[in-house]
C-alpha cells in the first residue's frame, strides 16, 4: 500500500480562508514530572457531542490545568468518544464554530491539520470504496452571497512514524503525561506494522498534525477531479 501526507495546494490560487475553532475542548496541562506546559490540540473529534456533560462550561474556555484536573475531565469526555479516538490535552470536539469568506477549492487545509470540504465532493467520495470517510456539519458564517456548504472530515488517528526518522539521542515519552518533546521531523518515514488496513485516511498518533491517505484515496480525488489538496509520496518501512 502506497501512502501520502495531505497539504494544502497553495498553488492553486484559491483565497477561502476559514477563522473557526471547536465549540468544546480539553485544557492543555502542567505536568510534574516532566516540568512541561504544553496542549497538542491536533487530536480533534467534530462529530463528538458534549452535551450530555453535566460541567459543561469546564470545556468551553482554552486553558492550563493541573495533569489531575485534565485526566479528571478526560474520563467524562471518553464514553463519548468515536471508536479508535485518542485523548491529549487541548484536544477538541464538536463542530467548528467561526466564520469564513474567500472563493474555495473542493478541499479547504487553512490549517495544517484540518480537512474541510464541500458538501458536493463528498458526496461524490461517498460513492468511492473508501474506508473511513466521515464528514461532520461546521457552524460557520460567510460574508459572501450563495456560500458552499462545508463539512470537516472527521480523522482517527492510527499509524506512527518509524523510529529511524527520529533523533538518536531522544529521550523516552514522559512517563506520567506522554508528551514526546520531539520536532516533526523533516523526512518522515511511516513504520508499516503500524500503519491501519481499513482506513484510506487519518491522522498520526505520535505526529497527529500530518494527515496521511491511501493511494486508493488520491486516485479517487484525481478521478473526481477534486482540488485544493497536494499529495505527497511517505515512505515505508
Amino acid at each position: 500500500m502506497n501512502y501520502f501526507r495531505m497539504k494544502e495546494d497553495k498553488a492553486a490560487g484559491y483565497t477561502g480562508f476559514v477563522d473557526a475553532a471547536h465549540r468544546w475542548g480539553l485544557p492543555g496541562i502542567y505536568c510534574p514530572v516532566c516540568k512541561s506546559t504544553w496542549s497538542g490540540g491536533a487530536k480533534v473529534y467534530p462529530s463528538v457531542d458534549l452535551t450530555p456533560v453535566i460541567a459543561l462550561a469546564d470545556f468551553e474556555e482554552a486553558r492550563t490545568e493541573p495533569l489531575e484536573e485534565y485526566e479528571r475531565l478526560s474520563e467524562l469526555v471518553r464514553p463519548l468518544l468515536p471508536p479508535g479516538a485518542q485523548l491529549e490535552p487541548g484536544a477538541a470536539f464538536g463542530p467548528l464554530v467561526g466564520k469564513a469568506q474567500g472563493r474555495f477549492g473542493q478541499f479547504v487545509s487553512n490549517y495544517s491539520f484540518l480537512i474541510l470540504i464541500r458538501r458536493e465532493a463528498y458526496e461524490q467520495l461517498q460513492s468511492e470504496p473508501l474506508r473511513g470517510l466521515k464528514g461532520c456539519r461546521m457552524e460557520v458564517r460567510f460574508r459572501q452571497r450563495n456560500p458552499p456548504e462545508l463539512l470537516e472530515l472527521e480523522l482517527i488517528p492510527n499509524g506512527r512514524v518509524h523510529p529511524d526518522c527520529l533523533p538518536p539521542d531522544r529521550k523516552p515519552p514522559c512517563p506520567r503525561c506522554h508528551r514526546l518533546g520531539i520536532p516533526l521531523p523533516k523526512d518522515l518515514l511511516l513504520d508499516a506494522t503500524t500503519l491501519p488496513t481499513g482506513l484510506d485516511l487519518f491522522r498520526l498518533e505520535d505526529f497527529p498534525t500530518v494527515v496521511v491517505c491511501t493511494k486508493r484515496f488520491v486516485e479517487a480525488c484525481q478521478r473526481l477531479g477534486l482540488d485544493g489538496l497536494a499529495f505527497a509520496p511517505l515512505p515505508v518501512r
